[in-house]
Protein backbone atom coordinates (compact mmCIF):
# COMPACT_ATOMS: atom_id res chain seq x y z
CA UNK A 1 0.00 0.00 0.00
CA UNK A 2 1.54 3.17 -0.49
CA UNK A 3 2.45 6.00 1.55
CA UNK A 4 -0.10 8.04 0.21
CA UNK A 5 -3.00 5.70 0.56
CA UNK A 6 -2.27 4.83 4.23
CA UNK A 7 -1.72 8.63 5.29
CA UNK A 8 -5.49 8.98 3.58
CA UNK A 9 -6.45 6.49 5.55
CA UNK A 10 -5.22 7.69 8.86
CA UNK A 11 -6.45 10.88 8.42
CA UNK A 12 -9.78 9.81 7.57
CA UNK A 13 -9.85 7.35 10.75
CA UNK A 14 -8.97 10.13 13.43
CA UNK A 15 -11.35 13.16 11.91
CA UNK A 16 -14.06 10.31 11.14
CA UNK A 17 -14.49 9.34 15.04
CA UNK A 18 -14.05 13.24 16.13
CA UNK A 19 -16.47 13.78 13.76
CA UNK A 20 -18.59 10.77 14.56
CA UNK A 21 -18.65 11.79 18.29
CA UNK A 22 -18.85 15.99 17.41
CA UNK A 23 -22.19 14.43 15.25
CA UNK A 24 -23.75 12.75 17.84
CA UNK A 25 -23.95 15.78 20.34
CA UNK A 26 -25.47 18.27 17.62
CA UNK A 27 -28.30 15.29 16.55
CA UNK A 28 -29.37 14.79 20.00
CA UNK A 29 -28.57 17.70 21.39
CA UNK A 30 -27.94 21.10 19.55
CA UNK A 31 -30.20 20.49 16.48
CA UNK A 32 -33.12 19.99 18.63
CA UNK A 33 -33.06 22.67 19.83
CA UNK A 34 -31.90 25.24 17.31
CA UNK A 35 -32.27 23.62 13.74
CA UNK A 36 -30.40 21.50 11.87
CA UNK A 37 -29.03 23.97 9.57
CA UNK A 38 -27.51 26.13 12.76
CA UNK A 39 -26.33 22.88 14.42
CA UNK A 40 -24.05 22.00 11.34
CA UNK A 41 -23.05 25.89 11.17
CA UNK A 42 -21.94 25.34 14.62
CA UNK A 43 -19.81 21.88 14.22
CA UNK A 44 -18.58 22.47 11.22
CA UNK A 45 -15.28 25.32 12.71
CA UNK A 46 -15.16 22.99 15.07
CA UNK A 47 -14.99 19.98 12.46
CA UNK A 48 -12.50 21.92 9.75
CA UNK A 49 -10.25 22.53 12.78
CA UNK A 50 -9.57 19.30 13.93
CA UNK A 51 -9.09 18.03 10.31
CA UNK A 52 -6.72 21.05 9.80
CA UNK A 53 -4.69 19.97 13.20
CA UNK A 54 -4.73 15.85 12.59
CA UNK A 55 -3.56 16.60 8.72
CA UNK A 56 -0.51 18.77 10.05
CA UNK A 57 0.03 16.35 12.32
CA UNK A 58 0.15 13.34 9.59
CA UNK A 59 2.49 15.69 7.50
CA UNK A 60 4.72 16.32 9.83
CA UNK A 61 5.59 12.65 11.54
CA UNK A 62 4.94 11.46 7.18
CA UNK A 63 6.23 14.16 5.14
CA UNK A 64 4.82 13.88 1.57
CA UNK A 65 6.67 16.15 -0.44
CA UNK A 66 5.11 15.39 -3.70
CA UNK A 67 2.20 17.39 -4.35
CA UNK A 68 0.89 14.24 -6.05
CA UNK A 69 0.89 11.97 -3.06
CA UNK A 70 -1.00 14.62 -0.82
CA UNK A 71 -3.20 14.89 -3.51
CA UNK A 72 -3.67 10.93 -3.10
CA UNK A 73 -3.72 11.36 0.62
CA UNK A 74 -6.51 13.54 0.48
CA UNK A 75 -8.81 11.85 -1.99
CA UNK A 76 -8.58 8.79 -0.33
CA UNK A 77 -9.42 9.96 2.74
CA UNK A 78 -12.15 11.76 1.43
CA UNK A 79 -13.38 8.81 -0.43
CA UNK A 80 -13.41 6.59 2.30
CA UNK A 81 -15.13 9.41 4.26
CA UNK A 82 -17.99 9.39 1.84
CA UNK A 83 -18.63 5.76 1.30
CA UNK A 84 -18.67 5.58 5.69
CA UNK A 85 -21.42 8.13 5.54
CA UNK A 86 -23.16 6.21 2.75
CA UNK A 87 -23.06 3.37 4.80
CA UNK A 88 -24.35 5.04 7.97
CA UNK A 89 -27.15 6.39 5.90
CA UNK A 90 -27.94 3.14 4.99
CA UNK A 91 -27.35 0.74 8.18
CA UNK A 92 -28.58 2.98 10.66
CA UNK A 93 -31.23 4.93 9.10
CA UNK A 94 -32.12 2.77 6.69
CA UNK A 95 -32.10 4.58 3.73
CA UNK A 96 -31.69 3.55 -0.14
CA UNK A 97 -28.47 4.72 -1.50
CA UNK A 98 -30.74 7.25 -3.94
CA UNK A 99 -32.52 8.34 -0.54
CA UNK A 100 -29.04 9.49 0.57
CA UNK A 101 -27.99 10.73 -2.33
CA UNK A 102 -30.85 13.16 -2.59
CA UNK A 103 -30.03 14.49 0.89
CA UNK A 104 -27.40 16.29 -0.63
CA UNK A 105 -29.90 18.85 -2.24
CA UNK A 106 -30.93 20.05 1.25
CA UNK A 107 -28.78 23.03 3.36
CA UNK A 108 -27.52 20.69 6.09
CA UNK A 109 -25.93 18.00 3.94
CA UNK A 110 -24.47 20.70 1.39
CA UNK A 111 -23.10 22.46 4.10
CA UNK A 112 -21.64 19.29 5.25
CA UNK A 113 -20.35 18.57 1.91
CA UNK A 114 -18.38 22.05 2.01
CA UNK A 115 -16.48 20.45 5.01
CA UNK A 116 -16.08 17.31 3.63
CA UNK A 117 -14.40 18.69 0.34
CA UNK A 118 -12.45 21.31 2.49
CA UNK A 119 -11.22 18.06 4.75
CA UNK A 120 -10.53 16.56 1.45
CA UNK A 121 -8.05 19.40 0.28
CA UNK A 122 -6.31 20.16 3.67
CA UNK A 123 -3.47 17.29 2.79
CA UNK A 124 -2.50 19.75 -0.38
CA UNK A 125 -2.72 23.05 1.79
CA UNK A 126 -0.91 21.76 4.54
CA UNK A 127 1.89 19.96 3.09
CA UNK A 128 2.58 23.26 1.00
CA UNK A 129 5.70 24.51 2.33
Amino acid sequence: MSTAVAAGGRYFLAVFAIGFALGTLRVLFVAPRLGESTAVLLELPLMLAAAWLVCGHLLRRRPLPCLGERALMGATAFALLMLAEAALSLLLFDRSLAEHLALYAETPQLLGLAGQVLFGLFPLVRGHR
